[in-house]
């Protein structure tokens, strides 16, 4: 029974973060906030890997990673960019825009759960690599105009939505003794970036943008 129960374990705590992500920004701590979607990121990636180790995936188990991941990546992300970016502009542009990103990242979701994909591949940018991108590139909210940012996050609502092949890194298999190790390894990564919020979100946008161009500019590259 805890067998099948432990990649559940990990889609909740995915699901907890990202709400915990929602109460921090609204305390003013957005660098702790991107830094629980961050580690909800490491939780999403878990849960599946766990799953076809203990062979314990299931139909329940699918569901409940898609709704997580709507919180955790979608609305946890656009309330954070929200709340430090877009809160002083005019209300339909910051309303439109933050809803715009849970709702394309709930379609992308379906769309995975519904439409066989192709192997080794995803289609359209998937949530976790969006939502991380959003949350830390609201760290940035100083140095970079509120109307760019809004650009920014239509252009990700978009790729997550679009038919851009992104690769796939689900079929990356883990030994079964170090899925033991998981709760050590999400211990350690959460005492680092609870001791280094904001430089550990900041580091962590350059692979997520490196990740979303790379499929980009691949795409653009075939079609030419």
């Amino acid at each position: 029974m805890i067998k099948k129960s432990l990649p559940s374990v990990f889609t909740v705590l995915n699901l907890f973060l990202g709400i915990i992500a929602i109460i921090l920004v609204y305390t003013d701590k957005p660098s702790l906030a991107a830094v629980m979607v961050i580690i909800a990121m490491l939780m999403d990636g878990l849960d599946g890997r766990v799953a076809r180790a203990l062979n314990a995936q299931s139909e329940f188990g699918k569901e409940l990673d898609s709704l997580s991941d709507v919180i955790s990546f979608g609305v946890a992300p656009a309330f954070i960019m929200y709340v430090v970016a877009f809160s002083g502009l005019n209300p339909p542009t910051a309303w439109i825009t933050t809803a715009l990103f849970p709702i394309c990242g709930a379609l992308r979701l379906a769309r995975f759960n519904v439409v066989e994909g192709i192997p080794g591949y995803f289609i359209g940018l998937p949530i976790p690599a969006a939502g991380g991108i959003l949350c830390t590139l609201a760290l940035f909210h100083q140095e970079i105009h509120p109307y760019i940012l809004v650009a920014c996050t239509v252009l990700l609502s978009y790729l997550m939505v679009s038919n851009i092949k992104y690769p796939s890194f689900k079929k990356v298999n883990v030994p079964k003794p170090i899925i033991w190790l998981a709760p050590l390894i999400v211990i350690a990564a959460t005492a680092i970036a609870f001791a280094y919020p904001g430089p550990l979100s900041k580091l962590i946008f350059v692979p997520l943008v490196l990740y979303a161009l790379y499929g980009t500019l691949q795409s653009f590259r075939k079609r030419r």
